[in-house]
């Protein structure tokens, strides 16, 4: 198992929702999974031109890293669409590889106030610098974790063979770092969903 200090609600044990949201100038849609918010009325139905392609690289910064919330991560429409589903957002420390990251946020959106349940969305975002990173990425790969490089974007995700919910691609939970970053999601393509902040 991953030696990872996730926040209590261990993603790990998510049944991810499976969401699409509209592409706009900034964002991509790109939220796969295998189960709907528990609200199948209020619920809007996936779309079928969600992409399928491997996570690139995150929309362009719009966001002051000083100002980042758990709303101003994600797109309006996506927030939208947990609201109208009963969901709210959990603001705990990103950490990983027993790590806290200063300044960072690990958004669990879900039902809090209905029964107890793993049904929920991560999006995470944090400022990190190279050798956290490096250390970082180390921890997770000798922990059976895969490492991937694209367009000098490095990605850290889950082991296929043991992880719990995928996209369709076959991707589990993912770690993106970039130059002073790191994002994480219940998969790879909903790190295309996160809006990263400016420095």
């Amino acid at each position: 198992m991953p030696r990872l200090s996730w926040p209590s609600r261990s993603p790990r044990r998510r049944a991810v929702s499976g969401l699409a949201v509209g592409a706009l100038a900034l964002t991509l849609a790109a939220c796969a999974g295998e189960s709907t918010p528990p609200s199948a009325s209020t619920a809007p139905e996936p779309s079928a031109t969600a992409t399928a392609a491997p996570a690139s690289p995150s929309p362009a910064p719009t966001v002051d890293a000083a100002a980042v919330t758990c709303e101003s991560l994600i797109p309006a429409d996506l927030i939208d669409t947990f609201t109208a589903a009963g969901w709210t957002v959990r603001d705990d420390p990103f950490r990983v590889a027993d790590i806290e990251l200063e300044s960072g946020h690990w958004c669990t959106w879900g039902d809090f106030a209905g029964a107890a349940s793993d049904n929920v969305q991560i999006y995470g975002w944090a400022p990190i610098d190279e050798e956290t990173a490096a250390e970082t990425q180390s921890a997770l790969v000798s922990d059976g974790w895969v490492r991937e490089e694209e367009d000098a974007v490095v990605f850290i995700t889950e082991n296929p063979d043991t992880t719990v919910s995928t996209d369709a691609q076959g991707y589990g939970m993912t770690l993106q770092f970039g130059e002073g970053w790191v994002t994480v999601s219940d998969t790879k393509e909903g790190l295309l969903v996160i809006v990263l902040p400016t420095p």
